[in-house]
């Protein structure tokens, strides 16, 4: 087993709960403001207060959300490629990959212009990509 494999992993798993503390730091302060009266947010979700508090708030809360999504995919493949004993360059892909991401949440969350967002995207997708095909090779 490849354990280094799985740091990339682990740092991406602490990225993610980082800008959950960051979402709430500032979408609480903005939710508070607001006085809404508690029958008025029964069954709410996250996605609900775009338009309500500023979007530039709600920024993070969707890059949370995206952390949630295709890094999923990221976690599956660096088991399976830290199990078969992925290689060094599989490590520096995992790492681009997440240092991509980090990058693309500060974008997201901070300037969130589209054109830039969506290159850091296709970065990390075609990264991902490349490690999906390469861990289905090893495996099979």
């Amino acid at each position: 087993m490849n354990i280094e494999m799985l740091a990339p992993a682990a740092a991406l798993a602490v990225w993610s709960m980082i800008m959950l503390v960051w979402m709430a730091a500032t979408r609480l302060p903005a939710l508070a403001k607001l006085k809404m009266p508690s029958e008025q947010s029964r069954g709410g979700r996250g996605a609900d207060l775009d338009g309500v508090i500023p979007d530039n708030i709600q920024w993070k809360a969707h890059n949370y959300n995206h952390l949630m999504e295709q890094p999923t995919v990221f976690y599956a493949i660096v088991i399976i490629l830290a199990l078969v004993g992925g290689s060094q360059f599989d490590l520096i892909l995992a790492w681009l990959y997440v240092g991509v991401r980090v990058v693309h949440s500060f974008w997201q969350s901070l300037v969130n212009t589209i054109p830039i967002r969506i290159t850091l995207f296709m970065i990390s997708s075609i990264t991902l990509t490349i490690m999906a095909v390469r861990a289905l090779l090893i495996t099979i």
